[in-house]
């Protein structure tokens, strides 16, 4: 197509296989946008292009996205306000015609889909994760992505439940996860949270959970938290889907350092009073064991 349309915080290129995003940077540009940068969308990951009237003298024009076919979409689950869509391309008024021009033509080359709208491509994402950031700070602790195997909380000193202090850092190697579900912190009660692989039993509270990380005023921002969870259910997307025993450990887990680093860790919640006697004594063992 070769076209190119420049809209208010972003511009759309056409080129002959994909719709490339590119966002501005400025204060007045969401956050989130300013975090994604720029985004390749395959004509194939497109279901629909539309265009209607926005707010204040503007137009909208929307290319929606296949079900499944993107890991930001798909980590952020509808909860995205319109504002923050990356898919709608906000246009003064005077530019209708040229973007309802360029709307049919994207309606031209967007192939058909699945004859049920409901099928989903669950092999992988057609559009690439973003890249970036891979770590963010919530409320209660950092969450850290290495982006290729695993996924760590360490958690705050201040703001973490004894739960999850009891429980100590985390560590969740990707095969063991099968995905994530993220709660916008623009709502109340936000969090973000790795699934097992197998459905394990975890506890109904985010804040109890050691498998969550809760966001609050400040903490685990969309342009920070959504970005990281589309990366890691992309990368969770990518592994070798084969079930892992819920047992099963990484390497790491046997590496003295990080075990002597863990004791002292239980060491201090012991001493906190955090951790009873039998609770230390019994930890302490098991993780020696794993040397």
């Amino acid at each position: 197509m070769g076209d190119v349309l420049a809209g208010i915080h972003a511009t759309w290129e056409f080129e002959s296989d994909a719709l490339v995003i590119r966002f501005e940077r400025g204060i007045r540009t969401p956050r989130l946008f300013q975090a994604l940068r720029e985004r390749r969308v395959p004509y194939e990951a497109l279901a629909s292009a539309t265009l209607a009237p926005g707010r204040r003298g503007t137009v909208v024009l929307h290319a929606v996205p296949r079900p499944g076919v993107d890991p930001l979409m798909e980590a952020a689950a509808g909860q995205l306000k319109e504002t923050c869509d990356p898919y709608r391309l906000a246009l003064p008024a005077d530019r209708e015609e040229q973007a309802a021009r360029l709307r049919d033509e994207l309606t031209a080359v967007i192939p058909p889909g699945p004859a049920d709208p409901a099928d989903r491509f669950d092999t992988g994402f057609l559009v690439a994760a973003p890249q970036g950031p891979l770590s963010f700070k919530a409320y209660d602790g950092k969450a850290t992505f290495d982006g290729a195997s695993e996924v760590s909380f360490r958690w705050s000193s201040t703001m973490a439940t004894s739960e999850k202090w009891k429980t100590g850092d985390q560590v969740f190697p990707l095969r063991e996860l099968s995905g994530v579900e993220w709660r916008s912190p623009d709502s109340p009660g936000g969090f973000l949270r790795l699934l097992p692989r197998g459905g394990a039993p975890r506890a109904d509270r985010p804040d109890h959970d050691p498998a969550s990380v809760v966001f609050g005023l400040g903490y685990g921002p969309v342009h920070d938290s959504l970005p990281f969870a589309a990366a890691v259910l992309s990368a969770i997307r990518a592994k070798d889907r084969t079930p892992v025993p819920v047992g099963a450990r990484s390497a790491a887990h046997g590496d003295p350092g990080a075990i002597a680093e863990r004791i002292r860790h239980l060491s201090e919640l012991h001493q906190a009073g955090l951790v009873t006697d039998e609770e230390f004594a019994a930890k302490k063992t098991e993780l020696l064991a794993e040397l």
